[in-house]
């Protein structure tokens, strides 16, 4: 009989209150390409910083408008994203491609 598994969320949670961690975390998601997945990572991110209506109270936006936004099917515009991030203390920022990833994404275009 296999062991019965442990609930991963506390945990990852209490980690996500280190903000490299946080960061980390992000960037995984957004690598991920899938928008749901990054929608989730925020939420866990609003949740370790405090919970989604706090995060909201911060970013100035409505609790239910947050929810939303952190939902599978949330769709932030960039202002409501960056005010989310900006109270979760963290930002928004963009690197360069690394070399062997920029070829692989150059031939993916040409065909």
């Amino acid at each position: 009989m296999a062991a019965p598994s442990l609930p991963y969320e506390d945990w990852l949670v209490e980690s996500l209150k280190d903000p490299k961690e946080a960061a980390a975390y992000l960037e995984a998601a957004i690598e991920d390409g899938d928008q749901a997945v990054l929608m989730l990572a925020l939420r866990h991110v609003a949740q370790a910083r405090g919970g989604v209506a706090t995060i909201a109270r911060k970013a100035n936006l409505t609790r239910e408008a947050t929810y939303r936004m952190l939902s599978k099917t949330g769709n932030p515009e960039l202002r409501s994203l960056t005010a989310v991030l900006a109270a979760t203390g963290l930002r928004l920022a963009v690197k360069p491609v690394e070399k062997r990833r920029q070829k692989a994404t150059t031939l993916k275009l040409a065909a």
